[in-house]
């Protein structure tokens, strides 16, 4: 009977067992979206989609928010301050339970890597659209997840193996003197990173033995206060360093795929701005071995869910672990661009425990795909931010363009949370199209009121190292 009934599709043409289907389904009817912003209102289309009904939740800032308009139900959940609303357990699980919901999505950012988190809404029967929370515990520490790769063949920086004290954590330093004796074992820059950091923050970068001195302080200071621990590690910092991430996706069956690599190299102290897949600045045998070894190290560490494994490129074309985000990132729509796919159904798929349904042979990657992250910030003026009134809001379109936005004409972008106000992303059949699509775009994308980092975008898509593909994480700092 069963056999009888395989006439329902994933998104890839892959037959799914109907009647399973349909039980799996029933077992989450309503998800709370636990974020704000553009990722917010992505997730509530991809629930609309699926037939699932949501809930969001919002600070006195974003009650005119357009997640909160998209939405089937919205609660608020405190002041303006991020502390105070979007990371208080408490609120956010309240809400969940007086909603009657079936799990919680934590979008990227706030929550989305948080165990402690995790584990409340394990304890209130609430599903954690997210990876298992020893996924997130071990890869969440940088030093941890280190071990863990290594230990699945994947090449390190040269780094800290350790501090000086007995009561040292394996990988960490924990005075200046042992991170100088390190260093000057290596070779200067060298990185100062949090264990805990994340999305480009806790990274402190010294060029010599005095500012090592001074910023192994602040870098320790920063992860304490940002992330609840001021535990750091050392790193040689690679310059003229391309980044390149694979997106993975595994379901609790054990099948894990990748989806191709993403160039995020295009950069502004540590910070993504400008993001295309596939990579551009590396060849296609380097491009198989990156994503073949992020992969094993997914497989190898029993990931499930949407997670992306980061590397760091040198100019002799070596690759080397980074970190794993154990989250959907900004960047996932161009992943969905060159493969057809929509993660943030998956992502929801896998924990309601269907199979991915797909191999790694069925991942087609077609074209070529950039996103620009349209922040609140003057480019002209030290990216200073630029909250305030959107005055006029006109987004581009046609063939190949694609906003993800939270803003409308009349809304006024608070000042209290990330810059980011939409993503724009252009598709072509190659790369040479989707530049001339992007430029397109940029040219008609209407944002008045507020400062943004369109002018910068149509900067860098003109510039002629940018088109030839010869980009490297201190590009901005280099050539503008």
């Amino acid at each position: 009977m069963a056999s009888s009934q395989l006439s329902n599709f994933t998104d890839l043409g892959t037959p799914v067992n109907f009647l399973i289907l349909s039980e799996i389904r029933n077992m989450i009817k309503k998800i709370l979206v636990a974020n704000r912003g553009e990722i917010a209102v992505r997730i509530i289309r991809a629930c609309k989609d699926m037939g699932i009904k949501t809930v969001a939740i919002y600070s006195t800032a974003d009650k005119d928010a357009l997640h909160v308009e998209h939405a089937d139900e919205a609660y608020c959940i405190g002041p303006a301050p991020s502390t105070a609303s979007y990371l208080k357990y408490s609120s956010i699980i309240t809400v969940a339970d007086y909603a009657n919901v079936n799990a919680i999505h934590p979008g990227a950012g706030f929550l989305a890597e948080d165990a402690q988190f995790a584990e409340m809404c394990e304890a209130h029967e609430i599903k954690f659209i997210g990876p298992s929370i020893e996924n997130i515990r071990t890869m969440g520490d940088k030093v941890k997840a280190r071990e863990t790769v290594a230990k699945a063949g994947l090449k390190l920086i040269p780094g800290s193996q350790g501090g000086r004290r007995k009561n040292s954590k394996k990988g960490t330093v924990d005075t200046a003197e042992d991170a100088v004796q390190l260093a000057e074992k290596i070779g200067y820059p060298v990185g100062i990173k949090a264990v805990a950091g994340g999305g480009g923050r806790g990274i402190r970068i010294a060029e010599n033995r005095p500012s090592l001195f001074n910023l192994f302080h602040t870098a320790k200071a920063e992860g304490e206060a940002a992330f609840g621990n001021g535990d750091v590690y050392i790193e040689k910092w690679i310059e003229e360093a391309r980044h390149i991430e694979v997106q993975i996706l595994g379901d609790t069956h054990g099948n894990v795929v990748h989806l191709g690599e993403r160039e995020c190299s295009i950069q502004r102290k540590q910070q993504k701005l400008l993001e295309e897949a596939p990579a551009t600045s590396i060849p296609s045998k380097l491009r198989s071995e990156i994503c073949k070894a992020a992969a094993k190290a997914a497989k190898a560490v029993g990931y499930v869910n949407a997670g992306t494994i980061e590397f760091v490129v040198d100019k002799d074309e070596n690759f080397y672990f980074l970190e794993m985000n154990t989250r959907i990132q900004v960047e996932h729509t161009i992943t969905e661009s060159i493969t057809g796919m929509d993660l943030v159904k998956e992502q929801i798929r896998i924990a309601m425990g269907e199979q991915l349904g797909y191999n790694q042979s069925d991942i087609q990657i077609r074209g070529h795909a950039i996103e620009c992250r349209i922040n609140a910030e003057d480019p002209a003026n030290q990216f200073m931010p630029s909250p305030g009134l959107v005055t006029a809001y006109d987004p581009p379109g046609g063939i190949g363009v694609r906003v993800d936005g939270y803003i409308y004409t009349g809304y006024t972008v608070p000042p209290h949370y990330d810059s980011l106000v939409a993503k724009l992303i252009a598709t072509g059949k190659d790369r040479e199209e989707a530049i001339a699509r992007l430029r397109r775009a940029l040219s008609e994308f209407k944002i008045e009121g507020i400062k943004t980092t369109v002018p910068l975008y149509q900067e860098i898509i003109n510039d002629e190292r940018f088109r030839s593909g010869a980009i490297f994480t201190d590009f901005l700092e280099t050539y503008f």
